[in-house]
């Protein structure tokens, strides 16, 4: 008999959660449903989320992006857990893919808790009191209690048992997919600029990379640097060759890294970072941070640099600039080698088996 599964998403707000929204939609979307029966548990307005499953959604509820907004979600549906829980009452486990364990569940059910990161505790220095609050109650507590945690990597798993205490053996490190269909080079010329896509978040590292290229266009005073992202007004003034094009379609960013000299990803703080693998799968070459879980995804596909200082992202820059054949080569095969998302979804219906055989 398959596992029963309910998959928790109630502060889903569609559109706004990144590689998170991604990843929960790609198990809606690739669970056997041989091993796992699950239903996905959405609030109002995510209806539809779910691909491939059975959905439920829970109309009391109507998540939000700000702090404030996920803290009365968090509220509301612990104040509904009674009525949420029967529906989930039929669940072996009970799966938080969002992290916030909404609505808690007792003792006798098995509660899988993904944390993909907590930079929260690694940088505490880029999160208001607000944040780090909301994360203590909804992040720590959560994993704490948990049968399994699942994150994204080795450098999330070590992290998540250094800060939060947690039992090795309960942490489990579970790479994500990577879909490659929508990536792919292409005969297009190559213009003269670098590519950066993110949000404008402090860990993010805009203002050093600016910085960086303005070294770079002492000797060659052509080279542009294009973001892409939601917020990116915040950045303030930038200088008239940064191209802010801030949200974009999802052809308009392909063609982007399949026109780009180079993906440049100086962050100081990464769970996985999907952004490498998609400019791998398009033929850019990628030069990016030596920090965090960003070596871990990219190999030897990439150039690493020191993210620290501008000087030494535009060196990191430099050397990945003249080796760009070899790069793209190495980086096609990196891509390929991740496999779609089948490979993490049944590592997750693994977890799934197992968390529930404790409770047989």
């Amino acid at each position: 008999m398959p596992t029963r599964v309910a998959l928790s998403m109630l502060t889903l707000v569609p559109g706004a959660m990144g590689g998170t929204e991604t990843y929960a939609r790609a198990l809606t979307q690739h669970l056997d449903p041989t091993r796992v029966q699950a239903t996905a548990y959405v609030p109002r307005g995510a209806e539809g989320f779910s691909q491939g499953i059975h959905e439920v959604v829970v109309p009391e509820l109507k998540a939000g992006a700000s702090s404030a907004q996920r803290l009365a979600t968090a509220v509301i549906g612990t104040a509904l857990g009674a009525r949420i829980r029967r529906l989930m009452a039929d669940a072996q486990v009970v799966h938080f893919p969002f992290t916030a364990a909404i609505p808690p569940i007792g003792r006798g059910v098995g509660r899988v808790v993904t944390v993909h990161d907590v930079q929260h505790l690694d940088l505490p220095q880029n999160f208001p009191w607000a944040e780090r609050l909301y994360r203590k109650v909804t992040y720590e507590a959560p994993a704490k209690a948990a049968d399994m945690v699942i994150t994204d990597s080795e450098f999330a798993r070590r992290s998540i048992i250094e800060h939060l205490g947690i039992d090795p053996d309960k942490v489990r490190s579970i790479h994500l997919g990577f879909d490659a269909s929508g990536f792919a080079p292409s005969d297009e010329p190559r213009e003269n600029f670098l590519l950066y896509p993110a949000r404008p978040y402090a860990h993010k590292n805009h203002k050093a990379l600016i910085e960086a290229v303005a070294l770079l266009r002492r000797e060659d005073s052509d080279l542009r640097l294009v973001l892409t992202g939601e917020g990116l007004e915040r950045l303030g003034d930038v200088p008239d060759w940064v191209d802010r094009r801030g949200l974009t379609t999802f052809d308009e960013l392909t063609r982007l890294y399949r026109t780009a000299r180079l993906m440049v990803f100086p962050s100081l703080y990464e769970g996985f970072g999907l952004p490498p693998l998609e400019a791998m799968a398009s033929g850019c070459p990628v030069a990016a941070s030596t920090v965090a879980s960003i070596p871990e995804v990219v190999g030897d596909a990439a150039e690493l640099f020191d993210p620290a200082t501008p000087e030494s992202i535009a060196d990191g820059i430099r050397r990945a600039l003249a080796r760009s054949a070899d790069l793209t080569t190495r980086g096609l095969q990196r891509a390929a080698s991740f496999g779609g998302w089948g490979t993490c979804v049944r590592a997750h219906e693994d977890a799934y088996i197992e968390v529930a055989a404790r409770f047989a």
